[in-house]
């Protein structure tokens, strides 16, 4: 029977996370990172690294943990347990349970959410282990993702049709992509228009301009993030924040202005971004967020429109299994969700601004 191992990561393993964590089966998740948890600790979280000890590898895997009165802590495995099998993740939830509870550490419940790709198979192995199906938190459980690893002419060919001639217009055109420094003029120029596409597509709202100044700076202090924009006529008319962690790669904020006259800067700022992550070294990109596979051409989702630009580079969406909690107290737990989880999240946004998870 396999078996696993939970533990806290070591000192010397947290000094090193991000090479840990990109080693990792499924190579690591930017959510995971050094730089996320360093956001994560200023907005109401405190973290935690551990290391599931396995019969061939190590998983090391970031938890976000938050404390409630007279309930204890939750843990968030934000996009984990990375798993080279969903097979095993029943052995590493057994593991959690062995650990949580040796350690006292008053967990009374644990979400992961593994980037595990859906399907019958993984649901029933997921459920077997009792493990119980709650709503998704992160925008891309369902993404478009795209294998960049060829050379770029025999990329380009591949992409879908609707992106590659878009691409091939915008530099037909001159269209000019620029790799913006990471200034403060920089970032409040890329909220300003983050905030008015969402203004204007979406019924969500922004996170404040803090959370994302420190955000991106933590990634491009790493070497892990880049700004792209587009001008017309001297002024930004688009921006894009790209980040490379590993082998994979993630657009991971963009924004525009709703009137431009250069066709195709949209798609030529990903196919720009998308050769530079390949220069270095990554050989999947991810396009953060589409709506389901089964849901692609509903316009009336809200992320209908995102969908369809992010199909144009390529026709695939993944669905992966989404978020899980693991029970570890019953009656604590079912406190949780009755009421608890709903009071808290509202106490916290009005108290904050800011979003619970």
């Amino acid at each position: 029977m396999l078996e696993f191992t939970a533990r806290f990561a070591t000192a010397a393993e947290i000094d090193q996370w991000d090479t840990l964590v990109t080693a990792n089966p499924n190579g690591g998740n930017l959510l995971q990172s050094a730089a996320f948890a360093a956001v994560k600790r200023n907005y109401g979280w405190d973290t935690q690294f551990i290391a599931f000890d396995g019969p061939s590898y190590t998983s090391y895997n970031l938890v976000l943990e938050k404390s409630f009165p007279l309930l204890g802590k939750l843990w968030y495995l934000i996009k984990g347990p990375d798993a080279a099998a969903v097979t095993e993740i029943p052995a590493m939830m057994d593991a959690l349970r062995v650990f949580t509870k040796a350690a006292k550490l008053n967990v009374f419940a644990v979400k992961i959410e593994p980037d595990v790709v859906a399907s019958d198979e993984a649901k029933a192995v997921l459920e077997g282990a009792g493990l119980i199906k709650v709503p998704d938190l992160q925008p891309n459980d369902h993404t478009a993702l795209l294998d960049i690893s060829p050379e770029p002419n025999e990329l380009l060919r591949k992409l879908h049709s609707r992106g590659r001639n878009a691409v091939r217009r915008a530099i037909r055109e001159e269209v000019e992509v620029v790799r913006m420094e990471p200034t403060e003029e920089t970032m409040r120029t890329m909220y300003e228009l983050m905030v008015g596409t969402i203004t204007v597509k979406s019924n969500s709202k922004a996170r404040d301009f803090e959370y994302y100044r420190q955000f991106w700076s933590e990634f491009v202090n790493r070497g892990q993030g880049r700004f792209y924009f587009v001008f017309e006529d001297g002024v930004p008319s688009l921006g894009a924040f790209v980040i490379n962690y590993g082998a994979k790669a993630t657009y991971k904020d963009g924004g525009s202005l709703q009137q431009r006259k250069q066709y195709g800067d949209s798609h030529l700022v990903q196919w720009v971004a998308i050769n530079d992550m390949k220069e270095l070294g990554a050989r999947e990109y991810d396009f953060c967020g589409t709506p389901p596979s089964d849901r692609l051409k509903d316009p009336t989702h809200p992320h209908h429109g995102l969908g369809l630009f992010k199909t144009s580079f390529t026709k695939t969406v993944t669905d992966f299994v989404g978020c899980y909690d693991l029970v570890l107290s019953p009656l604590r737990y079912k406190l949780f969700t009755s009421f608890a989880e709903r009071v808290f999240r509202q106490l916290y946004t009005r108290r904050t601004g800011q979003q619970f998870y």
